[in-house]
This record gives structure tokens, sequence and C-alpha cells, in this order.
């Protein structure tokens, strides 16, 4: 009998890892299982492995998928890109929804349980602690109930910060909204690197001196100084979901290499 085959079974894939920045298109996605995640299928986008000093991946859940604690001293950010979780801590349980999503602190034991099918983005580091703060506590919404603001003053670019900007935290998760036509207003070049999720929409997006086209579902690494920006060139709104580190010194973040 025979098959048919199209390109990208015959060697073609929009994925691109390079030395300080990486594209990951869903067309070269391998799940995986891990051992804290129980009838639940992995896909891991960003880790150490490439040189990052963070984790992200893709958790695709069904009826009776369970999560459980990262490992020791890791901290847990959990976005519902779709259907919905319970989490449970201690003897409380908080529904989140689709957006919804929990930044869960270092050793601290909680469940996360699916009713149905549905997908979450995770992303996990070794939390840095800084003398005179606590670790952060439990922090729980929804970024669809943030009102956001605009981007240095463009209202065609909306920011939702999703943590608290507190000294506890070691890290800053945020979504960027964008209008059609809209872009970042010039080209980043910092010491933060980036953990990203393409939620809604899509556009260009340059990193270093390679330009790519990016839609819903794509994920980006971006290394410590590593130029990049973006434009929402399509005709509908484009959203994303955009890990950073925040509020530590060079030197802490270094010792994560």
């Amino acid at each position: 009998m025979s098959r048919n085959f199209s390109f990208p079974q015959l060697g073609e894939s929009r994925t691109k890892v390079k030395r300080n920045h990486a594209f990951v298109s869903p067309d070269g996605h391998v799940q995986t299982t891990l051992p804290n995640w129980q009838k639940a299928m992995v896909t891991i986008l960003v880790s150490p492995q490439m040189g990052a000093r963070f984790s992200q991946y893709l958790v695709d859940c069904s009826r009776g998928s369970i999560g459980t604690a990262a490992p020791e001293g890791i901290e847990r950010f959990i976005f519902v890109v779709s259907g919905s979780v319970t989490l449970e801590i201690g003897k409380k349980k908080h529904v989140l929804e689709e957006y919804g999503y929990a930044l869960v602190p270092a050793d601290v034991e909680h469940k996360i349980t699916s009713k149905g099918k549905g997908q979450l983005n995770i992303f996990e580091r070794r939390y840095i602690a800084i003398e005179g703060h606590d670790k952060p506590k439990l922090a729980i919404g929804n970024e669809k109930k943030l009102k956001g603001e605009a981007f240095l003053g463009d209202e065609g670019l909306i920011c939702r910060k999703l943590l608290p900007e507190d000294l506890g935290f070691d890290i800053a998760v945020n979504t960027m909204s964008f209008e059609p036509g809209t872009p970042l207003p010039f080209v980043e070049t910092h010491i933060m690197e980036h953990g990203m999720l393409m939620l809604e929409g899509g556009g260009v997006y340059r990193l270093d001196d390679d330009w790519y086209p990016i839609h819903q579902g794509d994920n980006l690494w971006m290394g410590p100084y590593c130029p990049q920006w973006f434009g929402c060139l399509g005709k509908v709104p484009a959203k994303y979901l955009l890990y950073k580190e925040a509020n530590r010194d060079p030197d802490a973040h270094a010792k994560l290499s």
C-alpha cells in the first residue's frame, strides 16, 4: 500500500535551535513522561540542556491526570492554556480555568488534577533566595481578569503582569497583547532570558539576526543578550505568554548556569 508523505515528513521543520536562542515549532514536538505527572504527556520546550537557566514544558492532560510537586528547591509557575485544573495545597483547592495561573513557591507540596482534556504551560527553575526577603507566597489569578497597561505608552500594546512586583519573587511572567500592525517599539537587548509561548494570533519575531514567522502554539527561548523584536503583522491581534528573570543581580543568575 502506498503512503502519501507531506514535506515535514521529508526532513522539513520550522524549528531552529541556535547558540543564543531557539524557535520550537509544534511540527517537531516529541512527547514524554515525567515522574511527577501521571496520566499526562509532556513536551519539554526549553531546558538547561540548550543553555537555559529554567525549564518550560507543556502538559497535555486528560481525565484523571495528576501532577505532584516539583523537585526540591524548584519553584513552579502554572498557566492553563486550555481546559481547567484543580490545584490542591493542604486543605485548600483552587480551580484554574483557561488562562488561569498560579506560582507555587519552591518546596510547597501540592497536587494538580484534571477532569478532562486540556493543556498547561509550566515554567520551573531553582529559586534564588535574597537576604532580608521571604520567598514568595502562593500567587493565583486569571489573565483574562487583569486590566493591563499600555507598554511604554502604546495603547496598541498591552502588558499584563501576572506576578506581584515584590523582591521576594525572582521571576516575572507577563502577557503581551498586540493590536494588528503593532510592533515592539525597539529591538531589545538585555541580560534577562525569556521563555515564550504564542497564545493567539501571530506575526514576525526577530532573534539575533534571524527572522521567524510565528503563530499560535510556537515557542521561543531567548538567551541573555539575544537581540529580540516582534511585530504583529497579521490582520488579527496577537498575544504571547512571557517568562523572564527578575530582582536578582547577575552573579546570582550566573550560579544557575
